[in-house]
């Protein structure tokens, strides 16, 4: 097996392509250093290589997030090594049926709306560079979004939030007054 590496507009994180199908398009999930990691075991196993800090998975994608105080040479050839190993076994790397449970609720007319643009034309362009943006709630004209891989801690995340996501939503959903990060 090949994976492929990218770099990403975060130098903390780079993106890796294994060129199978990772987990479900639309469940999208991250796990950081202090999480429990009941629902992903290859999760824990990248979290306990020293220097990994968080790691992400996206549909087709595994975006991993180092410190700051270590260097991406010490750590790759880890992460290549344990992903290579688990997309052999051909295990699931999350626990789906946990996961789907926890993301079940219902949505109002404009949240729906909001969520369709998102899914429609936000999060594809932003998994391109490793990340996603995951809806959390619409209170009082504001839409706070919870940013993850690569964007999280991203220098241009704010940049994006701003200027591309805030402004596309105002632009279809008048109700939208601002975007925040959460």
């Amino acid at each position: 097996m090949f994976i492929q590496t990218q770099d990403t507009p975060n130098p903390n994180t780079l993106k890796f392509i294994p060129g199978i199908e990772v987990i479900k398009l639309g469940s999208s999930q991250q796990f950081n250093k202090n999480d429990d990691c009941k629902d992903s075991s290859l999760a824990k196993q990248l979290l306990e290589i020293n220097g990994v800090e968080s790691v992400f998975f996206g549909r087709d994608f595994v975006s991993i997030t180092k410190g700051g105080n270590i260097e991406w040479d010490e750590i790759k050839t880890f992460v290549l090594s344990n992903l290579v190993d688990y997309f052999i076994t051909g295990l699931p790397v999350i626990n789906e049926i946990n996961i789907d449970k926890k993301k079940n609720k219902s949505h109002s007319k404009i949240e729906e709306q909001i969520i369709e643009l998102l899914d429609s034309k936000i999060r594809p362009a932003v998994a391109q560079d490793g990340g996603d943006i995951v809806y959390n709630k619409f209170e009082d004209g504001i839409v706070y979004l919870e940013l993850h891989g690569a964007c999280q801690g991203c220098p241009s995340s704010t940049i994006t939030l701003k200027q591309g996501i805030e402004n596309m939503l105002k632009h279809y959903i008048p109700e939208v007054e601002s975007v925040e990060s959460i």
